[in-house]
């Protein structure tokens, strides 16, 4: 028996879910964030627009900060009170309003209309909230076909949810991404943001994942590939958090060491498996040159590990899908050496240096490709030398990869920074 039509479309929508997902938590830029979420309210929802209203909390009103075919900075500089309008009934009471009929409602804000020049007939409204704060207001106008229905409010209430989180995330990584271009900050500041900023991102991310691996249980197969793909995102968003952490500690002197003597190939091979799947979703090949006899070094293998799962995040990142990276071992005079070498964009011989210092970005924030947030190097550094090794980088120039190189003491000779 074949599905009936309403089944068909119950499943579009489902997948469109799964696929909203993947793109509101792999956008980072609030401004595309804001356009992907109107688009996908009008996709799911069959209807002519929708718009974002956010709360402002210093004026306590709510403002568009974006609707369908609207100029974002016009948007913005019409105000909508809490008071006496539909939009600030959602946010206040945080219910849902469903009319299919506007006009017959005297909480209709009618200036709006008259400034973008659109006029809604019928209007489907639900709160944006997050960790119980209300953030704003999605609103979608204009069912094509038919009324706004039950069923609208709920696929409309699951946009809002993904997007509240979105935007949560979105604001507070443009508010950390200020605090980086503002070299006027003392280092003090920089570290109590780092903490507050990594913290308050590990709730919203947690219920990314949650979300996704419930959708991963679909018998689907659409589904679970899409949840599959927001799980993998998700784990990246995850790895930037715990390198602002990281940052953090490294700065105040707060992380704790436990030395052992471990096999280094133990190491790269924990550091390989963390990175294998963005490695394999760029195309890239990865070598393991390994010697087959163990190459003991003392660290804490806790630490070391995220060392080289930067370095190696690193080399991915700046090296075009289908590239090779190489990770190879050898015993040089009595250490250990490490390379992990890219067939990437390589390093102007100026850069060399300078890669490692925290927030360096090679290329101009105006024109960035590779994203980052230019500690994952900084942080590498700070953990193999807390542990007695060294760390440089080695390129011949631009557009001829990169090697970068780890010496690490042999076992029993490491001389560990343990604890502030």
């Amino acid at each position: 028996m074949l599905p009936s039509p309403d089944l068909n479309k119950r499943l579009a929508q489902l997948e469109r879910l799964v696929e909203v997902s993947l793109i509101l938590n792999s956008t980072q830029n609030l401004e595309d964030l804001l356009q992907s979420i109107i688009k996908t309210a009008t996709e799911i929802l069959d209807c002519e627009a929708a718009s974002i209203l956010l709360y402002d909390e210093k004026r306590n009103r709510l403002f568009f900060a974006a609707a369908t075919g609207s100029d974002p900075k016009k948007l913005a500089q019409i105000p909508v009170p809490l008071d006496g309008s539909l939009a600030g009934t959602i946010f206040r009471e945080e219910q849902a309003i469903l009319l299919n009929d506007v006009r017959q409602d005297p909480r209709h804000y009618g200036a709006v209309g008259q400034q973008i020049d659109f006029q809604p007939r019928s209007l489907l409204g639900v709160p944006m909230k997050i960790k119980e704060k209300g953030v704003g207001v999605l609103e979608a106008l204009n069912k094509r076909q038919g009324d706004f229905s039950p069923e609208d409010v709920k696929l409309l209430s699951v946009v809002a949810s993904q997007a509240a989180i979105a935007i949560h995330n979105a604001q507070l990584i443009r508010a950390l991404q200020k605090a980086y271009e503002d070299i006027s900050e003392t280092d003090r500041l920089k570290s109590n943001f780092l903490a507050l900023a990594s913290h308050e991102l590990r709730t919203p991310l947690g219920i990314i994942i949650g979300y996704a691996s419930f959708l991963q249980e679909s018998n689907l197969p659409d589904v679970t590939e899409n949840a599959e793909r927001v799980l993998a995102a998700a784990t990246q968003m995850r790895s930037i958090i715990e390198s602002m952490t990281s940052l953090h500690l490294l700065q105040a002197r707060g992380l704790t060491f436990k030395p052992r003597v471990v096999p280094v190939q133990q190491v790269l091979r924990a550091a390989y498996e963390e990175m294998r799947a963005i490695a394999e979703e760029m195309r890239h090949s990865v070598v393991l040159q390994l010697p087959p006899q163990s190459l003991l070094v003392t660290a804490d293998p806790d630490k070391l590990t995220p060392a080289f799962v930067n370095i190696l995040n690193n080399a991915i990142r700046f090296t075009p899908p289908g590239g090779q990276i190489t990770i190879s071992a050898v015993n040089r005079g009595g250490s250990v050496l490490v390379s992990v070498s890219d067939t990437g964009i390589g390093i102007a011989p100026e850069h060399l240096t300078k890669i490692f210092q925290e927030f360096y970005q090679v290329e101009p924030h105006t024109t960035r490709r590779f994203g980052g947030l230019g500690i994952g190097l900084t942080i590498a550094k700070g953990l193999i030398e807390t542990q007695g090794g060294r760390i440089w980088a080695e390129s011949e120039g631009l557009g001829k990869g990169t090697t970068l190189r780890v010496v690490l003491p042999p076992a029993g000779t490491a001389s560990l920074s343990v604890g502030p």
